[in-house]
């Protein structure tokens, strides 16, 4: 399993970082919720540039997806990693489902 958190910098741009337990301890505490979805992208979607809607865990149980950053980087989110989404401003990044399986998410809308 994987922790990132992705987030708009000071240049407007997404970026993501790793994120582990030992070092972030707010990680182990609750967290105020508002709901979750599941939902199910088929192989080969592709969402252009976006911001996120608001501040939300996307986790990922099966499948893999690409996030594409505005610095060209790109990252592989597989089953398991979960990603703490902030980018709300910006440019935000793409998200392409690669592989030849479908991506099923659990979107968890933390509570503001």
């Amino acid at each position: 399993m994987s922790i990132t958190r992705t987030y708009t910098g000071a240049d407007g741009q997404s970026h993501i970082e790793a994120l582990d337990l030992a070092s972030h301890p707010k990680l182990a505490a609750l967290v105020a919720t508002k709901g979750v979805i599941f939902r199910s992208a088929a192989p080969g979607h592709f969402s252009d540039w976006h911001n996120a809607p608001r501040r939300q865990w996307v986790i990922t149980l099966s499948g893999e997806a690409e996030l594409g950053f505005g610095d060209s980087s790109v990252f592989r989110a597989g089953p398991g990693h979960a990603n703490l989404v902030e980018d709300l401003a910006g440019k935000g990044h793409t998200t392409r489902v690669v592989g030849n399986q479908p991506r099923v998410t659990a979107t968890i809308h933390l509570a503001d």
